[in-house]
């Protein structure tokens, strides 16, 4: 439990440090072209997500998102007992992540995010985002497990630009997005709604896949960003 929790850690730690610091590289190289820095934002967050589940997948299933981990847990034949670890590992990662990226770039370790995420269109690309990475997930995981790394990250990428909040779809992503005031940063006011639509959105997959396909796979590898 020790070694699977500090897997996800590290990924969910790794994965933010993707995140904002490809944020913060692209921005300041793309000369105030904002697409060009989502761009890069996308292109190094997607590459990232896929080799950490490469990586930890064999170790904790390679979540790095309390809301796989929690419809990990819904599935038949899991367990419970692991989700305080898991949620906790994930979201200490995802502010170590941060300000581990922060530090690389001469930034203040934490400080509260300015950028407005609100309105009914990002709440509403919140719930899409992370219903469509749910199902990709849980998906894969019951019939083509060793696709859910590329699964993962090809989806990823596509809802950077598909979605109008650039698809978040991470409770602990979100949270740690607020303490940073850069490209990738979420204003802490607009996060309980993100959070919300996120979990709906979720629970939403969760269900129909319980329909849809409920004689599970044993392989258990997921991820969320």
């Amino acid at each position: 439990m020790i070694r699977r929790a500090a897997a996800e850690a590290l990924g969910t730690a790794f994965l933010l440090a993707a995140v904002v610091g490809s944020g913060i590289m692209g921005e300041r190289l793309a000369g105030g072209n904002v697409a060009v820095a989502l761009l890069a934002n996308t292109l190094a967050t997607a590459a990232a997500l896929t080799a950490l589940i490469l990586t930890f997948g064999p170790i904790s299933g390679a979540h790095f998102n309390p809301l796989v981990t929690l419809a990990d847990a819904w599935q038949p034949s899991r367990t419970w007992r692991e989700v305080p670890a898991y949620l906790a590992a994930q979201i200490a990662g995802a502010f170590a992540g941060v300000a581990a990226a922060h530090a690389m770039f001469s930034q203040p370790l934490f400080f509260a995010s300015r950028h407005a995420r609100t309105g009914a269109a990002q709440v509403l690309s919140e719930f899409i985002a992370t219903f469509g990475l749910l199902s990709v997930i849980l998906g894969c995981v019951r019939f083509r497990s060793s696709a859910v790394p590329f699964a993962v990250g090809a989806y990823i990428a596509a809802a950077y630009w598909f979605t109008a909040s650039t698809s978040f779809a991470n409770p602990a992503v979100t949270l740690a997005r607020a303490a940073s005031d850069t490209f990738a940063g979420i204003r802490p006011a607009d996060v309980p709604g993100f959070i919300l639509a996120q979990t709906a959105g979720a629970a939403a997959a969760a269900a129909l896949f319980r329909w849809l396909a409920p004689n599970e796979s044993k392989h258990g590898s997921a991820h969320g960003r």
